[in-house]
């Protein structure tokens, strides 16, 4: 399928469907023409790309890890896991900035909350 229709079925421009296979994310093949011509499976890949961006992993992430799924034996086990590793990662975010809200509250309650005085 061309760029087009793949961006069409996906809901994905064409230029960001550009800068996923600048990115390593999507191949295409070339025909004589020049035009890219995508395999039928990459609207799932997109797919999973925007999915994955949706619950917070950037596309470095996603280039890193889709190795994984895609070459799995038990892709939704291997998917499992990464969503799990990515959950222990937010929570570990959130009790630092819990700790940072409480360092500013507490600088807030200072005379002079940019220093000691």
């Amino acid at each position: 399928m061309r760029i087009g229709e793949l961006a069409q079925q996906t809901g994905v421009s064409r230029e960001t469907l550009r800068f996923y296979e600048s990115l390593g994310l999507l191949q295409a093949r070339r025909s004589s023409n020049g035009y890219r011509d995508y395999d039928s499976a990459v609207v799932l890949l997109v797919t999973y790309i925007r999915r994955a961006q949706g619950l917070g992993f950037s596309l470095q992430e996603i280039g890193q890890r889709l190795p994984e799924v895609w070459q799995s034996v038990h892709p939704e086990s291997k998917m499992r896991e990464i969503l799990q590793q990515k959950l222990s990662e937010i929570d570990v975010r959130i009790n630092q900035l819990a700790e940072l809200k409480q360092q500013l509250s507490e600088q807030l309650m200072q005379d002079c909350p940019l220093r000691n005085c």
